[in-house]
């Protein structure tokens, strides 16, 4: 296979990747074409151009996977903003966050949404649309961009292990290279239809569209509520492409699937935690003609590695090899490169490395830094991985306390701050255990009287969205404290996750 094109050009320029009657979009409403998308992408740039918004300026979409959320990232671009996609499952706390981190000058939403907004929650000087007002049909608009690659098109919040989340500042060839690599590697074509069910504010979420109009092919975005929301699609859209979490993977195993829908995946593409044993010998004997594709990435880079669906039955523990365009070495902490069979950190340098954390310098300067070879910047993952003799890498841990729960990076900090907003507890530890349906579970240890938890979940029900609501509370008069006084994390952890098998042996 010949390696793809490096020169990276301005995102917008995605819709004339494919045939202008060619297929790019499937929906509830019908289809797309490329020509439909062009004139969408030109219409929506023409509205924002006539909103009176400088240069630079941020507008944020806080949408399910309607037409609009689809085609604002090209749109926005187009017309020399910045687009920052809001998870459509995050609660007005969050939003409000994001809104004012980012400094919107403009929000796109439903008008139920927007009422559940409270006042504060959106900065004075931002603006909130109603998607329903705007025209994607409406002809003129201005067209193809010639915005220099170099420029930013993108801010995505990614979590942290600790305080809020961060923007991640991407820029048009941020973007386009990541189409173009992921479209290349996965070997889309043409006749490809992508079954899109990652949130669109999620780096391969966001992707997935990316990629998939690179290849000229056709993408159907999906809101599902149960496993067998995804099965009907695959069907009614006649997909050939999935990408999914450890845990999507895991309810879909369970769901009922009709032989001949199963035997139209020709690609399953995983990212959000690594795929175990156990999933991949599932995956195989449902999708017996499917390539499984195992993924590992960070918002900061996009993705690293992948690995070679050849390889998975005799390698199911690795994360593979570097992606087209990404320059991954591990590293020892003298700055040197690890030798075969050495832990190291894993640092990913080249034209895939975001610009930085938006108008955060300090933490910026700790995550990105210089190349170990000196060659431009690199993101410095705080992941410990090997390379084995035979050039694959495995993943060995992480140097923060990061959740990873159903395919989501949740910050211990942001739950326990939800927690303590209350009068429930005096203090909150919240720590990651093994679960088997969604990777991590989230338990919190308290300080406070377990009388109280009943109001606590009531209140988080309304504080948190869905997949940062804690799975228990372990509650103490008191939290381990180190000789320092600060609060034992450490002892606190191993706590809460021997409680949690304790409970899991019980219930066996």
């Amino acid at each position: 296979m010949t390696s793809p094109d490096p020169v990276p050009f301005p995102i917008d320029h995605l819709t004339s990747r494919g045939a202008p009657d060619d297929v790019a979009l499937i929906d509830r409403a019908g289809t797309m074409t490329f020509r439909d998308l062009e004139t969408a992408v030109a219409a929506l740039a023409g509205w924002l151009a006539g909103q009176g918004l400088a240069k630079g300026e941020r507008v944020a979409t806080w949408l399910p996977k309607t037409r609009v959320a689809c085609v604002m990232p090209l749109a926005a671009a187009r017309a020399g903003l910045l687009h920052v996609p809001v998870n459509p499952l995050l609660r007005r706390a969050q939003v409000a966050h994001i809104l004012a981190d980012s400094g919107a000058a403009l929000l796109v939403t439903q008008g139920a949404r927007a009422a559940t907004l409270e006042p504060g929650d959106v900065p004075a000087d931002c603006a909130i649309v109603d998607e329903a007002v705007l025209d994607l049909q409406r002809e003129g608009g201005p067209g193809p961009s010639d915005a220099d690659p170099a420029t930013l098109a993108a801010i995505l919040y990614t979590s942290g292990s600790t305080g809020r989340p961060k923007g991640v500042m991407l820029s048009h060839a941020n973007l386009s290279l990541g189409a173009v690599s992921v479209a290349h590697y996965l070997k889309l074509t043409r006749d490809d239809r992508v079954l899109g069910v990652l949130p669109l504010s999620f780096d391969y979420g966001q992707n997935q569209l990316f990629s998939t109009w690179a290849a000229g092919a056709a993408v159907a975005p999906i809101d599902y509520m149960v496993a067998r929301d995804v099965v009907k699609a695959v069907e009614r859209v006649g997909a050939t492409t999935l990408a999914g979490v450890p845990p999507l993977w895991v309810q879909l195993l369970e769901a009922d699937w009709p032989a001949e829908t199963a035997a139209r995946l020709r690609r399953l593409t995983n990212s959000g935690g690594a795929l175990t044993p156990r999933l991949v010998t599932g995956l195989r004997a449902r999708f017996a003609g499917a390539d499984i594709y195992a993924m590992y990435g960070l918002t900061e880079a996009f993705r690293s590695t992948y690995l070679d669906p050849a390889l998975i039955d005799a390698h199911p523990d690795a994360m593979g090899r570097a992606i087209p365009f990404a320059q991954v070495s591990v590293i020892r902490p003298d700055g040197t490169r690890a030798a075969p069979g050495e832990p190291g950190e894993l640092v990913h340098a080249g034209p895939l490395v975001a610009q930085g954390y938006w108008r955060d310098a300090e933490r910026t300067a700790q995550r990105f830094r210089p190349a170990p070879d000196g060659n431009g910047m690199a993101v410095w993952s705080g992941d410990t991985v090997v390379e084995g003799a035979d050039g694959l890498l495995r993943f060995v841990g992480r140097d923060d306390e990061m959740i990873k729960s159903a395919g989501n990076r949740i910050s211990p900090l942001e739950v326990e701050e939800a927690v303590l907003a209350g009068n429930e507890a005096r203090e909150a530890v919240a720590v990651g255990v093994a679960d088997p349906r969604l990777g991590q579970a989230i338990v919190v240890m308290l300080a406070g009287d377990a009388a109280d938890e009943p109001a606590l979940r009531t209140r988080l029900r309304t504080a948190l969205p869905s997949f940062m609501q804690p799975a228990g509370y372990l509650w103490r008069d008191a939290l381990p404290r180190n000789a320092n006084a600060k609060l034992d994390r450490s002892a606190i952890a191993a706590e809460v996750r021997a409680w949690s098998t304790a409970n899991e042996q019980g219930r066996a």
